[in-house]
């Protein structure tokens, strides 16, 4: 071999590394590129992580605050109802304190009072319990005494001592009742 041919096959051997070392020097660029590509999608990945976070929390706060005013304001318009049924009585005693007070005046207004407190508490879901002439029902009812009579089936509610009421159908006091039962016979 010639001087001029190794030389030559030098020269294409450096040729070859300096293409291998420029090729690797590309592909560790494309890696590099690549590898913080990658890093950046982690990065923006973790940040909505973090707000999404951050979001849950917040709607758990809100949550929470929500509930906690509902509890405490819950009240809160039938209470509103109640002032006025409140300065309806406060009128009627003050009527009452006249010198000499109208009695029928002072009747009306009492019933008047009273459909006042039975609007509110009907808007508010109470509804009256009156079980007279019924058969008894110890879900509803309660027995207060029995007593002994012809005139109605036994089991049957006689006298309302006290009448029940239900808040949006729960019980919320049962009716206190005398129940009709059948007379003994003293033969």
């Amino acid at each position: 071999m010639s001087e001029q041919d190794t030389q030559a096959r030098e020269h294409a051997e450096q040729d070859v590394n300096e293409q291998e070392t420029n090729q690797s020097a590309e592909s560790e660029d494309k890696d590099q590129d690549e590898v913080e590509q990658l890093r950046e999608e982690l990065e923006a990945a973790k940040a909505e992580q973090l707000r999404i976070l951050a979001e849950m929390e917040n709607v758990r706060k809100r949550a929470r605050r929500d509930v906690e005013n509902a509890h405490k304001f819950a009240v809160e318009k039938l209470a509103e109802e109640l002032l006025m049924v409140k300065d309806s009585l406060e009128m009627g005693l003050k009527a009452a304190e006249d010198e000499e007070p109208n009695v029928e005046q002072l009747k009306e207004g009492k019933e008047m009072t009273l459909r006042q407190l039975s609007g509110v508490m009907e808007r508010a879901g109470v509804a009256e319990l009156d079980p007279q002439g019924e058969p008894f029902n110890p879900e509803f009812h309660e027995a207060m005494t029995m007593q002994e009579t012809s005139e109605q089936d036994p089991d049957t509610v006689v006298t309302v001592i006290q009448k029940g009421y239900l808040l949006k159908g729960r019980l919320l006091r049962p009716a206190r009742v005398i129940v009709a039962k059948a007379p003994e016979n003293d033969s």
